[in-house]
């Protein structure tokens, strides 16, 4: 389904993605993890063509979905939803308007100015909601919504385009542990209800384990490991995160952000060496 050949992204002379390369032969949950800057974000951007690829392809289904252009590139957005950390709500909006806007790339112009949706689009959406347990909120202002529940109101918004793919950027690193679970069993879910391939970024190892079908490994860019939950031991997780033998699980663990935030997490794996 899916086929990654030697995709880099160059900035200057730094090289985010440096030659990456993978293939999913099957609809799956994927994790991508790595310390903040491995290149993770970056590539997903590549992959839903909000940032071009320096070189390489990207296959799914057998067509190099970077040389798309005009109609064809945002048929290829809609195919491939993008899930965002800070969710990219609009705050003052109901909840189902925001839904609704997964639709925006198939409609017309007039009617996105004057915010008008067929009635089949507006019953989707609310039962979307109802799927992922926040039907009773539709009515609400999204900023009224707790974080958890901002997050899958975006899912919702996602699934709305109806996507073959959904790539998830991060989408639990603000949530507090209960939110986070019931965010990735939606995600968990989603793929095994609708069949759709999911691809998500995430921190955390207890995480990838738990959901992921499939873990890819990044550093400095690079792919360093690929492989299932059970062969991603602590002295793989050393390797991708570039520690040396005090590194601890419990740095990428949901259970932290109990009392600690996500950035002092990061911080502190910035001062992690070999």
């Amino acid at each position: 389904m899916l086929e990654v050949k030697s995709l880099t992204k160059r900035f200057g002379t730094k090289a985010a993605v440096d030659k990456v390369s993978f293939q999913i032969d099957r609809s799956m949950m994927i994790g991508i993890i790595g310390r903040s800057g491995a290149g993770k974000s970056t590539f997903l951007r590549m992959m839903n063509r909000l940032t071009d690829a320096s070189e390489g392809e990207l296959l799914f289904e057998g067509r190099n979905v970077l040389s798309l252009k005009g109609a064809e590139k945002r048929q290829w957005q809609s195919d491939c939803a993008m899930i965002f950390q800070q969710f990219n709500l609009v705050p003052r909006m109901d909840v189902v308007s925001n839904v609704l806007h997964g639709t925006l790339g198939r409609r017309s112009t007039l009617a996105t100015m004057f915010n008008l949706y067929p009635e089949e689009d507006i019953h989707k959406a609310i039962d979307i909601l109802g799927r992922l347990g926040i039907s009773e909120h539709a009515e609400k202002r999204a900023e009224a919504l707790s974080g958890g529940q901002q997050q899958r109101v975006a899912i919702a918004r996602a699934l709305m385009q109806d996507p073959k793919v959904i790539l998830a950027d991060e989408p639990i690193a603000s949530l507090d542990p209960m939110n986070a679970q019931t965010v990735m069993e939606a995600l968990r879910r989603i793929h095994d209800e609708d069949g759709r391939m999911v691809i998500a970024n995430l921190h955390t190892l207890d995480t990838a384990r738990r959901y992921c079908d499939r873990i890819i490994g990044m550093r400095d860019g690079r792919v360093v490991f690929d492989g299932t939950p059970a062969q991603l031991t602590t002295g793989v997780a050393r390797d991708i995160y570039g520690a040396g033998a005090d590194f601890s699980e419990a740095a990428t663990s949901t259970e932290i952000r109990d009392h600690e935030d996500v950035e002092a997490v990061e911080r502190r794996l910035a001062k992690v060496t070999v």
